[in-house]
C-alpha cells in the first residue's frame, strides 16, 4: 500500500483533525518522512476537481467539504447536533468564557440539558465559578468545525470573518445556528406576501417550553409594535416591529424584510397592495360627508382614504370596547371598526375589512 494512500484514507475514517505523529505510527514512518507526502495529497485534491479538501490546522490535517458545497450537502449530512444545541454551542464559543448562570438567562433553563451534553461530547468545559460555572469550548470545538486554534479571540475573529463573508449581522446569526425568520401568529401571511420559505410561526409573547426551543433558531422575529420589552425577555435577535392597520403599514413591513426576501414575490405583493388602496381611495371619493376619528389608529386609517374630518362629522370608533385608560372608546360610535382580535383572515384581508367598514358605514348613513 502507498503511503499517500493510507493517509487518505486515515483523514477519510477520522471524521476531524489528525495530527502528524498519529499519521507517522500508522505508516510507520519518521514525521520527516509523512510532511511531503501530506503536502503532495493536499496539492492534488486543491487541484482536481473535488468536492472535497484538505486543510492544514497547525500540524493537524482534516479532510471536508469545500465551504461552497456545505449548503448542497447539509440535507443529507448526519444532523449530530440539533439546532437549539448548536445555538448554545455557539453562543458559548462567541462569547467564552461565560458564566453558566448568564446563559441560563438569555437562553431559559433547556440550556441546562444542552450543556450537559456539550460536556459528554467533549465540545465544552465547564470550571468552577463561585456558585456557578465558566463554560469554554475544547480542542476538539476547534477540530470539529475545522479552525486552526481553540483560542477565544481566534474563534471571536473567525466568527466575525465568516459573518461578512456571509451577509453581515445576518450571516453571523446564521452561523451561530439561527435559520430562520420568526412570524408571530398574527403575521403568518407576510412571510407569502415576502416570499421567505425558511420561517417560523411562533408566540414570543408569551412562549411555551417548545416554542422557547423554536426561538432558539429565529435570526429575526416579526411582532406587533409596542412589544418588543416582553419578547426581548426571551429572545436575543433581531426584533422586527410592524403594523397592519393600514396599507401603508404591510409596505412597511415587507420592506422591513427586504434583506431576507425574494425581490419579485416582494415587489408583487407591494403593487398588489399600491392597487389595493388606491381602489378604497376611489370608493371614498364619493363619500361627501365628515368623519371624527376616536383614536389615532382610526385617524390613520381615515387620512388614507382621504376622508373629510369635523368636529361635527360621524365618529368613527375601534370595536374593542373600553381602552386601556379605562375610557369605553365605542359608546356612542357611529361607525364600529372591526379591530385584529374580531377579524380573521390574513393582515391584507384584515385591513380589507376595516376600510370596508368605515366606507359601507357611511353609504348607509348617507342614505
Amino acid at each position: 500500500m502507498k503511503d499517500k494512500e493510507i493517509i487518505e484514507a486515515v483523514l477519510f475514517a477520522a471524521g476531524g483533525a489528525v495530527d502528524i505523529q498519529t499519521f507517522a505510527k500508522v505508516v510507520s514512518k519518521p514525521v520527516k518522512a509523512i510532511k511531503p507526502v501530506i503536502q503532495e495529497l493536499m496539492e492534488e485534491y486543491s487541484t482536481r476537481e473535488s468536492g472535497m479538501e484538505i486543510i492544514d490546522l497547525d500540524g493537524r490535517y482534516v479532510m471536508q467539504v469545500k465551504p461552497k458545497y456545505t449548503d448542497l450537502v447539509s440535507p443529507v449530512a448526519p444532523k449530530e447536533l440539533r439546532a437549539p444545541i448548536l445555538r448554545t454551542l455557539s453562543m458559548i464559543a462567541y462569547h467564552q468564557p461565560v458564566v453558566q448562570s448568564d446563559l441560563v438567562d438569555m437562553r431559559g433553563n433547556s440550556v441546562y440539558d444542552h450543556i450537559r451534553e456539550l460536556k459528554e461530547r467533549g465540545f465544552i468545559e465547564a470550571v468552577p465559578h463561585g456558585r456557578t460555572k465558566l463554560l469554554q469550548t475544547t480542542s476538539l470545538f476547534a477540530d470539529y468545525f475545522g479552525l486552526k486554534s481553540n483560542d477565544p479571540e481566534s474563534i471571536k475573529k473567525k466568527i466575525v470573518e465568516l459573518s461578512r463573508q456571509q451577509g453581515g449581522s445576518e450571516g453571523l446569526d446564521r452561523w451561530l445556528g439561527r435559520r430562520f425568520v420568526g412570524f408571530t401568529p398574527m403575521y403568518s401571511s407576510l412571510a407569502d406576501l415576502c416570499g421567505i420559505k425558511d420561517y417560523k410561526i411562533i408566540n414570543a409573547y408569551d412562549p411555551t417550553e417548545e416554542e422557547l426551543e423554536s426561538l432558539a433558531d429565529i435570526f429575526k422575529m416579526v411582532i406587533s409594535k409596542g412589544y418588543q420589552e416582553k419578547v426581548s425577555r426571551n429572545y436575543d435577535g433581531e426584533i422586527i416591529e410592524v403594523s397592519s392597520t393600514t396599507f401603508g403599514d404591510i409596505i412597511d413591513a415587507i420592506k422591513a424584510l427586504e434583506s431576507v426576501s425574494d425581490p419579485d414575490r416582494a415587489n408583487e405583493s407591494i403593487e398588489l397592495i399600491e392597487d389595493l388602496r388606491e381602489r378604497y381611495v376611489s370608493k371614498a371619493l364619493v363619500i361627501s360627508k365628515k368623519v371624527r376619528p376616536a383614536t389615532d389608529m382610526i385617524a390613520r386609517i381615515v387620512s388614507d382614504l382621504r376622508l373629510g374630518v369635523s368636529t361635527e362629522g360621524y365618529v368613527i370608533a375601534p370595536d374593542y370596547g373600553t381602552s386601556s385608560e379605562g375610557v369605553n372608546i365605542s359608546e356612542g360610535a357611529d361607525i364600529l371598526v372591526p379591530t385584529h382580535s374580531k377579524v380573521e383572515g390574513d393582515i391584507v384581508d384584515r385591513v380589507c375589512k376595516k376600510y370596508d367598514a368605515i366606507i359601507d358605514g357611511l353609504k348607509k348613513l348617507e342614505k
